[in-house]
């Protein structure tokens, strides 16, 4: 029995707790600090021969919870669903985890953290950042480089070259024709910033 905690146990969680699955893990466990039927990390924060992969959408709690986890002695597990390709020159973070479909060309690098979720493409030579989160059907030309704590939201496009630094929002649907700058939401075709997040 390969066993594994899957930290969070939302919708977000299921997908990931499938991907566990299809990546040879037999027993999931969820952990989950809310009011639930499920164990609390304080419950299980001395059974550290157990590792963890995170089943949390949002980036900031996302990070929290790793670095906890971290600190606490966990080895924390990166999923890649058989489905997807990942060039053999990319390399991915600790902690990631790569969804049904969803391809990583050459020279990519994805720090810790990050969720890139059902479908998306990370084009050739991207640089996206810890606890990033890129949403289905995305698709991220070459050398895209998005910073820590972004979220890029479901069917946008970026074209290439285009920097979203850290903290920044993408509605969905969006086009990113220029460069994002940190904590704004922006939206649009083409995106353009509606909103300080700062």
């Amino acid at each position: 029995m390969k066993s594994i905690y899957i930290y969070g146990a939302s919708g977000h969680g299921l997908v990931v707790a499938d991907i566990a699955k299809a990546c040879g893990y037999d027993d999931i466990i969820f952990i989950d600090d809310g009011e639930n039927e499920f164990e609390n990390f304080e419950d299980v924060k001395n059974k550290t021969h157990i590792p963890v992969s995170f089943g949390i959408g949002n980036n900031k709690i996302r990070g929290v919870l790793f670095d906890k986890v971290e600190g606490a002695g966990f080895e924390i597990i990166t999923l890649l669903h058989p489905s997807s390709i990942v060039s053999h020159s990319a390399v991915i973070g600790k902690g990631s985890v790569i969804m049904p479909n969803v391809v990583v060309n050459a020279k990519t690098c994805v720090g810790k953290g990050v969720i890139l979720n059902t479908s998306c493409i990370i084009e050739h030579e991207n640089n996206i950042a810890d606890f990033v989160h890129i949403s289905p059907n995305v698709a991220l030309a070459g050398n895209v480089k998005v910073g820590s704590f972004s979220h890029v939201g479901i069917g946008s496009n970026v074209i290439q070259g285009i920097s979203i630094e850290e903290s920044s929002v993408i509605g969905a649907g969006s086009t990113v024709v220029s460069d994002i700058k940190s904590f704004v939401l922006c939206f649009g075709t083409p995106c353009k910033i509606v909103k300080d997040l700062e």
